[in-house]
């Protein structure tokens, strides 16, 4: 005779039951008015940030005058972000980036949180451009001119603003002095099936970042705002301390999950 048995709850359901805070009433009012509350602190935080960055450029052209008197200043800086430098494997890239003496980030005067990464090289034997560039276009949407801007210039596209719908990366072309000089062509970067969009299986050259539209590493962010903002830390190797700390934090981690050492982690845009 098959015995009878109570299918036994899940530790902590009764508390789940009589927990009071398990069901809350949110009416529709409720939620309108959450929501304009809610874009009325990002039209706050928008214009703190367009204002900071206002405040904080002549404090870069400042510091752009100091560091070029320092030889392998920027070279130095990028290759201490290990984010940067996993792009920056072979040889023949840091050879190149020894040339690099002076990096800028400009501001697109519509909306500051696109821009153009410029690296400025002195002449060197890969190739005749003295700078290259990576621009983060800018697409306003069609509704642009129906904008009316607050007290503080802001205006409901802007808050709407999505790095992954309104802004697109363009490639430049590297005027390479002879075909052996070519590092893009002699370290190509290879995508998984052939996507562009996908992460690099063999990330191939630095210099495939200019050359290459797509930025499936978000190699623009990593420069614009962290190693920008933060090159002196960088230059000087005192910038990265979290970073190290959570890779730490993922050792302990070890016999849970399998971490892939070889894959860079994902950077996400700030603005």
């Amino acid at each position: 005779m098959a015995k009878g048995g109570v299918k036994r709850a899940s530790p902590g359901a009764d508390e789940e039951k009589s927990n009071p805070l398990s069901n809350v009433d949110l009416t529709e009012e409720d939620a309108k008015n959450l929501a304009s509350a809610q874009r009325d602190l990002g039209r706050v935080e928008l214009a703190m940030d367009r204002l900071t960055q206002s405040k904080v450029t002549p404090a870069y052209q400042k510091r752009r005058e100091v560091v070029k008197n320092i030889g392998k200043f920027w070279p130095v800086a990028l290759m201490n972000h290990s984010h940067f430098a996993f792009f920056a494997q072979h040889s023949a890239d840091q050879l190149a980036l020894s040339y690099l003496e002076d990096l800028w980030i400009a501001r697109d005067p519509v909306e500051p949180r696109c821009y153009t990464i410029e690296f400025y090289f002195k002449e060197n034997p890969f190739f005749t451009n003295t700078v290259l560039k990576k621009e983060y276009k800018y697409s306003a949407p069609d509704n642009v001119a129906d904008d009316k801007p607050d007290e503080n210039g802001i205006t409901d596209t802007m808050l709407d603003f999505s790095w992954e719908r309104d802004v697109s990366a363009q490639a430049t072309t590297i005027d390479w002095k002879e075909p052996e000089k070519a590092l893009t062509k002699l370290y190509p970067r290879d995508a998984e099936d052939g996507d562009d969009d996908d992460v690099a299986v063999e990330v191939g050259s630095f210099f495939n970042f200019f050359e290459t539209a797509s930025d499936p590493a978000e190699l623009g962010i990593t420069i614009a705002n962290e190693v920008f903002p933060e090159a002196i830390e960088y230059f000087l190797g005192q910038a990265g301390g979290d970073e190290e700390m959570d890779s730490d934090d993922e050792d302990d981690d070890d016999e849970e999950e399998e971490i892939d050492l070889e894959k860079p982690r994902s950077k996400k845009q700030k603005v």
